[in-house]
């Protein structure tokens, strides 16, 4: 038999006071740090305690005694239950503050880094010099002054701002409280939309998402209403069964749309049944692919993609320069606030067009192209070789011949004879995943000792960490944080080193 869990016990009237990882909150009560998601500092509510630790403790708001007048009106209809956008509720100015906080304590906390005063933020070709935010209409406003002598560098859009979206069909949806307490008899469990986090097979019907153009939406909904007209079967992620698996959506802002319908059973004449359907209703999709996945799990990169209608890629552009997208190439998913961070990037490496320039984690050389005509040459490194096939596919179609891509593990590939085959460094770009740098690329770097670093990092605690192994050489002289996704907690940063004349 099994013995049931005892409650943990309701917090009442607490206080929230601050804003902490993972786009949760904090209170504190009686000396312990409690977490909570959705509620905004300012807020006293009642909390029940789901987890507790002898210093922390996690759980939810199950009454609001009063809001916080930094509260704001959440605009999505499922906030709170898909686990997506937890900062709605914070006006957006609030969301960079907090943001240009997480900055500015991860590089002083952990990295022990002595900043220059004050801060030099990047000018030029950025509007008003980067210095304007986004309000949540997305229209500017003046910021607020930040505490690390410069402004984070708001995004010009706050919702409808990604360009590629993934969603899961499921047998098992997800009822909300309020759907239960309804009484209501749900006959159809199907639902095409977002996991619930800490449920894996459970995924909540998705009506409107404020995350991606609203083509997303009509296509999403479109084929949710064909295949429950028709009894096509939604996946069973448990049992392993089922017709329809994800759906990815892929948009560029030069208005090109790729669709990717992902099957799990093999079964051609409903295949060709809903493609067909897609591509007359959507005329406007450039690039409809289907694949056959019959895996354990979702991913695609190992599987075959087929093309129904038009291309295999859609275009992104920027600055003239042409981008080619494929169903399981990488590119950054805020388009606009990524032309801003490039330029950022490009702006800190101070190119005079006579640089070697090395670009880490070049995925598929966006960053390498972007800056490849104010170097004389650039040379990528990525682990994912068809990553690295996408780069030089990049770099053809633009017409630049001053690039060379590796792939390869970073630790393995960069090395002391890489070096000496290929020249010393000027500049090295790096743009590692969240988990920052391997100890064996530092002291690579180290040993290279280019004149300036510029590290790009969506995790600035890790890079906070790099940074002090990085502080045997060099200062940081200039800091840029940029928001990539408004309404969560994510920020991405940008520093510049500088190679010390007396180390």
């Amino acid at each position: 038999m099994t013995r049931k869990k005892k409650q943990l016990p309701i917090l009442e009237n607490i206080t929230i006071t601050d804003v902490a990882a993972e786009g949760k909150a904090i209170a504190k009560v009686d000396g312990l740090t409690v977490f909570v998601p959705y509620v905004v500092p300012g807020d006293v509510v009642d909390i029940q305690l789901g987890r507790k630790k002898n210093s922390y403790a996690e759980g939810k708001a199950i009454k609001f005694h009063s809001y916080s007048p930094e509260r704001t009106e959440a605009f999505c209809a499922h906030f709170g239950v898909c686990g997506g956008c937890k900062w709605q509720v914070l006006p957006y100015d609030k969301q960079l503050q907090y943001k240009q906080k997480q900055v500015t304590d991860n590089l002083t906390r952990i990295g022990k880094i002595e900043f220059p005063s004050p801060l030099t933020l990047p000018q030029g070709d950025l509007p008003n010099g980067g210095l304007q935010n986004a309000k949540n209409d997305g229209s500017l406003q003046s910021p607020p002054k930040r505490d690390l002598g410069g402004y984070i560098l708001g995004a010009p859009e706050t919702t409808f701002y990604r360009n590629k979206l993934e969603f899961t069909f499921s047998n098992k949806k997800w009822l909300t409280e309020a759907q239960i307490k309804s009484n209501e008899t749900f006959s159809n469990m199907n639902a095409v939309g977002f996991h619930i986090p800490g449920m894996f097979d459970k995924v909540l019907d998705i009506e409107k998402c404020w995350l991606q153009s609203d083509i997303s939406n009509q296509i999403r909904n479109a084929i949710r209403t064909f295949c429950l007209e028709n009894n096509y079967s939604f996946f069973d992620l448990r049992n392993q069964h089922g017709l329809m698996r994800t759906l990815i959506i892929r948009t560029s802002s030069i208005g090109e749309i790729m669709a990717i319908v992902v099957f799990y059973e093999n079964d051609k004449e409903k295949h060709e049944k809903l493609l067909t359907y897609l591509a007359e209703t959507f005329p406007q999709i450039t690039s409809l692919l289907y694949i056959i996945n019959q895996k354990a799990n979702d991913t695609i990169t190992d599987q075959q993609v087929i093309v129904w209608k038009g291309r295999d890629h859609i275009f992104e552009e920027m600055e003239g320069l042409r981008f080619k997208i494929g169903a399981k190439s990488f590119y950054q998913t805020n388009s606009e606030q990524a032309y801003n961070l490039y330029k950022i990037t490009r702006d800190f490496a101070q190119l005079s067009g006579n640089e070697l320039v090395y670009d880490l984690y070049t995925g598929t050389g966006t960053i390498a192209n972007f800056i490849a005509r104010s170097a004389k040459k650039v040379i990528g490194i990525e682990y994912v070789p068809e990553a690295i096939e996408d780069a030089k596919e990049n770099s053809r179609i633009n017409g630049i011949e001053n690039t060379l891509f590796f792939a390869g593990d970073m630790k393995n590939v960069l090395n002391a004879d890489f070096i000496a085959e290929h020249g010393r460094p000027d500049v090295i770009i790096t743009d590692p995943p969240r988990a920052g740098m391997h100890n064996d690329v530092i002291e690579t770097i180290l040993f290279a000792e280019p004149q300036r670093i510029v590290y790009v990092s969506c995790n600035p605690a890790t890079q906070a960490r790099d940074l002090s192994l990085l502080d045997e050489k060099y200062r940081v002289v200039r800091v840029q944080p940029v928001d990539m996704f408004p309404h969560t907690h994510h920020v991405e940063n940008v520093v510049l080193l500088e190679k010390c004349a007396n180390k």
